[in-house]
């Protein structure tokens, strides 16, 4: 019996944390059935090279609206539209914000809004800033919208201080992604 393949597109954003996705992408592309496509935010080139995604996934990162897809087709719609998942890893106060106030100003937002799959997203920040009431207010209004939150944990931030706001581990990312395509 053919396995059916499921494609997962990745956004990463903003946050030191998105090294941490790299494993998620690496574990991911090891399962025969997953098709990986990632899309970053400018701030994400920050941390991590689209040069290292592309070599995880064996496909090409893009990061603009306007990049032009190697088929015919609007990059944030095709993607969208390919998606039997959507992953936001790791999900920064700002996408979080973006994405509760309808704010579409990057493929990474575009194609969460385009698509009809479901979306996971995996917060990490700064404890103070999880607490805020306007990440609080967001995380709500997200989880109205139907998105899904995983994370995030408790553990060493990146300022050093040991609280709610790390990254959930990868191998917890892959689980739930596999869970939720095989439904």
């Amino acid at each position: 019996m053919a396995v059916t393949r499921k494609t997962v597109v990745i956004g990463v954003t903003g946050s030191i944390a998105c090294y941490k996705t790299c494993d998620v992408v690496s574990d991911l592309r090891k399962l025969d059935s997953v098709d990986i496509h990632v899309v970053m935010t400018r701030e994400a080139t920050q941390f991590v090279s689209p040069l290292t995604f592309q070599a995880l996934s064996g496909h090409p990162v893009y990061q603009g609206l306007f990049e032009v897809p190697e088929a015919w087709g609007l990059l944030h719609t095709s993607l969208a539209m390919a998606a039997d998942l959507v992953l936001i890893c790791p999900a920064t106060m700002n996408i979080l914000g973006k994405l509760a106030h309808g704010i579409c100003d990057d493929l990474v937002t575009s194609v969460v809004f385009a698509t009809q799959a479901p979306v996971l997203l995996v917060p990490a920040m700064n404890q103070a800033m999880y607490d805020h009431p306007a990440c609080q207010s967001n995380l709500a209004t997200l989880k109205r919208f139907g998105y899904q939150l995983l994370g995030p944990a408790r553990g060493t931030l990146a300022c050093g201080v040991v609280g709610l706001g790390h990254i959930v581990e990868p191998a917890a990312v892959v689980k739930a992604i596999r869970q939720r395509l095989h439904r």
